[in-house]
């Protein structure tokens, strides 16, 4: 699966690094990075919570 963020609607509130630190990480100007886009077995829970979690929509999971 991939993960992919509009960054246009993106808040950087970094609910979504709480919930999945191995896929997202806000850079020093505390802007939202993806770590990695392709998601595994691994990562997928914590992934789709944080998509459940984006107070904005931002991001998705397909």
């Amino acid at each position: 699966m991939k993960v992919t963020v509009d960054f246009d609607l993106c808040e950087s509130n970094a609910m979504c690094e709480a919930l999945a630190p191995d896929v997202f990480e806000l850079d020093d100007d505390d802007y939202l990075q993806l770590k990695k886009e392709d998601i595994g077995p691994e990562d997928l829970e914590s992934v789709r919570r944080a998509v459940a979690s984006c107070p904005r929509t931002a991001i998705t999971l397909a």
